[in-house]
């Protein structure tokens, strides 16, 4: 007698791929560019070659929300609803002290 079983969904790790390739490609570049001393385009193509494996982690996440249940999209608006402003509050609050007084490199700016 076999026993009914409930379906699992299907694991889907092309969001964990695209996101570990952004973040290898992140942290290669970001190496690339403190020990880097090539030309200007270089330095630029650098700095943006992890941009399409964002775009690419971006998209995928946006494919789950758009397939997921009523619940998860809320709960996923609502983690959204307060990441966003908090985001730009630390961002508008470094660019007024930065403004204001003198922030070392090393410790407070946008990388960091």
């Amino acid at each position: 007698m076999t026993s009914p079983t409930s379906p699992r969904p299907k694991a889907n790790w092309l969001p964990v791929l695209t996101g570990v390739v952004w973040l290898i490609l992140y942290f290669v570049a970001r190496g690339l560019l403190k020990n880097s001393e090539a030309g200007t385009a270089v330095r630029v193509a650098i700095a943006l070659a992890p941009i399409p494996a964002f775009a690419a982690f971006l998209w995928q996440v946006i494919r789950g929300v758009r397939s997921a249940d009523e619940f998860e999209r809320r709960v996923h608006l609502e983690a959204l609803a307060v990441a966003y402003p908090l985001a730009i509050l630390l961002l508008m609050t470094l660019g007024l002290l930065q403004r204001a007084i003198t922030l070392k490199f090393e410790d407070w700016s946008y990388a960091h």
